[in-house]
């Protein structure tokens, strides 16, 4: 058995919405070859495996795909080891050292806009545009489509579909959040997929912090079956 916590990340003020993820803590104690397995079971846009915690190195899996780096993942899983060993400085997926904060109830993470996958970025004229989306532009597999809300107050609404990773639209997207904001050179509030909220600013370095609220919705014991 393996303990897997399961958080919603980007969550409205209230705790509403959110980006459904799975952790487990102990990532290490579970056999390389059950990762991707594990994560296609789960159904979670992304499942972490942290690999040391004292450490902060961590591995993220789509139910089909291993990624270098992601956004909710990175929120939570800061989030998370907070919780269970005190506050951390840095998390360390294999894209690189992403560094972590906490400010009130937000945790934030920075990494650099390049690390995040290759979305397209689709601006729309309207948010009510947004709303109407059933899936991704024709011919798009990895589509964030976004438009503003308030272009004064940095206010986005966007929707993200990733088909090639195995996830027909993800409720919050932080990475893509992330890149968005570097592309934009400001800060902004995104309201993504259901109502989830996500922050993002540029930051020194070409990094770009993004940022949110994170609950913890369960703990509960995965049985892992080793196939070696």
């Amino acid at each position: 058995m393996a303990t897997l916590h399961v958080l919603r990340v980007f969550t409205a003020a209230a705790g509403a919405h959110g980006n459904p993820l799975g952790v487990f803590s102990t990532g290490g104690d579970i056999p390389e070859e059950c990762r991707q397995p594990v994560a296609l079971d789960l159904g979670f846009s992304e499942t972490v495996f942290v690999d040391d915690a004292e450490r902060a190195e961590m591995r993220i899996f789509t139910p089909q795909i291993e990624l270098p780096f992601a956004g909710h993942p990175s929120v939570g899983t800061a989030w998370l080891l907070r919780r269970e060993m005190g506050e951390i400085a840095v998390l360390r997926p294999p894209a690189g050292e992403v560094r972590v904060r906490y400010e009130a109830e937000l945790t934030w993470v920075a990494a650099r806009p390049e690390w995040s996958p290759p979305f397209e970025y689709v601006e729309l004229d309207s948010s009510a545009e947004v709303d109407a989306l059933d899936g991704p532009p024709e011919g798009l597999g990895l589509a964030y489509c976004w438009a503003w809300e308030d272009e004064a107050m940095g206010q986005v609404r966007a929707r993200s579909f990733v088909p090639e990773a195995g996830v027909e639209e993800d409720e919050a997207t932080g990475s893509a959040a992330l890149a968005l904001c570097g592309r934009l050179e400001r800060s902004l509030e995104v309201r993504q997929g259901r109502g989830s909220d996500i922050f993002a600013r540029p930051v020194q370095g070409g990094f770009v912090e993004v940022g949110g609220r994170v609950v913890l919705d369960d703990v509960r014991d995965y049985p892992i079956v080793d196939s070696r």
